[in-house]
């Protein structure tokens, strides 16, 4: 598909003009507006996306302190998958797939005739609003027709991927008492195939409240009897009920049950895909990612925008590096997407394939899940000249971005283009003052609608203040080290309780990372800051494929970041641990080198690569 030449947000700006008189000059102002009359802005974005209420709102925005009190739409009921299946239409796919086996393309009817047969299952197990289906698949079009199935009742979704660990998925779904366990038996990854019988068995035995399982690969070939939408049961909502839940990591803790509203994540997500990455209806979407991963259920809302989602459960360098390019050009990909790090290894790769197809159908190029550095944007716009490279930051807790995308401003490589409309961004000091052009905390100054609902098991919003309001009593702390910039943009530095704070001077470990980057011979790297009573101490981790010079790494730290953070100890190691959605695992590395034991300060079950972490364990304990 061709791009429109006018962007969904230039069309809404025009909207905002006709419809409320409102009118600015540049970005900056309109996204002030959007903050300080959330009312009529979030009004406005139902109106232009024409919202579906089947009971109108009384109140749109009724700000509270504390900020999770405040009441959106208030009154309003909708549903989710109505507005997902009104885009029905025979003139593309719903779904395209690509696994290590097939390529397929689903249609509108046979999502539709899916969902209706696993909807009736759940029916039959008496599944109704705000009951709790949870599932263990993979990224798939019958995983995605089991989701469509669940939120269509009124019910509850949470899912993990089948390479969590059966402790990290019963510690996660045991919380939820959840009646459904949807799961696939077997996958292929990597070229390998996977049995899951045994762990599904475990996982059920560990869940006493689940009443049935029902298998996914009995429902992966989309061939059953032909229904309308009319056959589908939708149950309307209020508009803050309860759409998924959402888990952090796990790395540091048991992980926290986030639940999210479901008008917020339709009104946010039509918001954040259609004006800020350009999605339009009949583009083909596509992120890669596992089910347990919010970005899986970010794309979900692609098909909100009437565009065609593309999905992948293979490996994504399997059975070549470019794999993933090979399914994007394949199925004519305009939005692909993917974490940072994936980028950074898939440019430092060659690739005929790569260098010889025509990608000008790309429109974007969307990366997250860890900063990405000003040199591998560079090497990407000079890849794909004609797509928009947009870096987004968020996170689990509220399923979106706070900063990202905007179709008509230019790509700084480094920063992230905005601050998205309706997002209260903030970089404050540690004195809780506003501050420009300096690193600090990122902090949401007042409420946001996709901030999570409420945590599961958490009645009176202890764990819920404790998470996020702890620095900062009267906002949002989320926890990133991030500077505003003057062009507008936003630079993240990293976590800010993994930042390196040496004598006065305070770097995001991204920076550190984009510095050895730069070093050809370092695959990867992994820094932390051991600072108590006793000992003020940077360790360098470097994975590399040859003998590393430390004196040369040493130098190249002291030139492009400071001569304060060249580090004090450095080891050579096998590989970097990393958690399954893709962030280096630096907490709990730094606390394991602190002297706390390994089952005290990470789940294996929640890493990528739990092996990586024996190194640390045999050297330090």
């Amino acid at each position: 598909m061709q791009p429109k030449t006018t962007s969904r947000l230039t069309e809404y700006i025009a909207f905002l003009a006709d419809q409320y008189g409102v009118k600015h000059t540049d970005y900056a102002a309109l996204h002030h507006w959007s903050i300080t009359e959330q009312g009529v802005f979030w009004a406005s974005i139902a109106r232009f996306f024409s919202i579906d209420f089947d009971t109108p709102y009384e109140e749109v925005f009724v700000p509270q302190n504390p900020f999770w009190e405040t009441k959106w739409f208030h009154g309003a009921q909708l549903s989710y998958a109505h507005h997902i299946f009104r885009n029905a239409t025979t003139k593309r796919p719903a779904l395209i797939y690509q696994s290590e086996n097939e390529y397929t393309e689903i249609s509108w009817a046979q999502l539709i005739a899916k969902t209706v047969v696993l909807q009736q299952q759940l029916i039959e197990q008496g599944v109704g609003v705000g009951d709790y289906v949870v599932c263990y698949g993979i990224n798939s079009p019958e995983t995605v027709a089991a989701f469509l199935a669940t939120n269509a009742l009124g019910a509850v979704w949470s899912s993990c991927s089948p390479d969590f660990g059966t402790h990290a998925v019963c510690e996660r779904f045991g919380q939820l008492n959840p009646k459904v366990l949807f799961a696939h038996r077997q996958y292929a990854y990597g070229g390998k195939s996977f049995d899951t019988t045994s762990k599904i068995a475990e996982i059920a035995a560990n869940i006493p409240a689940l009443e049935a399982t029902i298998f996914l690969d009995l429902h992966a070939t989309f061939d059953d009897a032909p229904k309308t939408r009319e056959d589908l049961s939708v149950t309307s909502l209020s508009f803050s009920a309860p759409i998924w839940v959402l888990f952090s990591s796990g790395t540091t803790g048991k992980p926290k049950a986030i639940v999210h509203g479901t008008g917020q994540m339709l009104l946010e997500h039509l918001k954040a895909l259609a004006l800020h990455q350009h999605v339009d209806a009949g583009d083909r979407y596509f992120w890669y990612s596992t089910t347990g991963w919010m970005m899986w259920n970010y794309a979900l809302s692609s098909l909100l925008c009437g565009a065609t989602l593309c999905l992948s459960s293979a490996a994504p360098s399997y059975p070549t590096t470019d794999a993933l390019w090979q399914f994007a050009a394949r199925a004519n990909i305009n939005h692909f997407g993917g974490g940072a790090v994936y980028f950074q290894q898939q440019m430092e790769c060659s690739s005929s394939f790569l260098d010889n197809t025509d990608f000008s159908f790309l429109k974007t190029i969307g990366a997250t899940g860890s900063p990405l550095s000003a040199a591998v944007c560079k090497r990407l716009q000079q890849q794909f000249p004609k797509s928009n490279i947009v870096s987004l930051s968020g996170g689990t807790d509220v399923c979106t971005a706070f900063v990202g995308g905007h179709p008509d401003l230019p790509v700084i490589p480094g920063e992230i283009q905005c601050k998205m409309l309706g997002a209260p961004v903030e970089i404050w000091n540690e004195h809780g003052e506003e501050i420009s052009n300096t690193p600090g905390e990122l902090v949401l100054s007042a409420p946001f609608l996709a901030m999570p609902v409420c945590l599961v098991n958490d009645p009176n919003f202890e764990r819920y203040q404790k998470s996020y309001y702890s620095k900062f009593k009267s906002v949002w702390n989320h926890g990133d080290w991030a500077a505003t910039t003057e062009n507008g943009g936003i630079i993240i530095y990293g976590r800010s309780d993994a930042t390196l704070n040496r004598h006065g001077v305070r770097i995001g470990t991204a920076e550190l990372y984009a510095a050895l980057d730069q070093l050809h011979e370092i695959t990867d790297s992994l820094v932390v800051h051991l600072l108590d009573e006793n000992q003020d101490k940077l360790v360098l981790f470097v994975q590399s494929e040859s003998n590393i010079n430390e004196d040369i790494i040493k130098t190249h730290i002291r030139n492009s970041c400071s001569p304060r953070h060249v580090p004090d100890a450095m080891y050579q190691i096998p590989e970097i641990p990393y958690t399954i959605s893709g962030k280096k695992v630096e907490i709990p590395v730094k606390r394991i080198l602190l002297g706390e034991k390994l089952e005290d300060v990470v789940s294996l079950d929640a890493l990528k690569n739990p092996h990586a972490m024996q190194w640390f364990l045999k050297i330090f304990q």
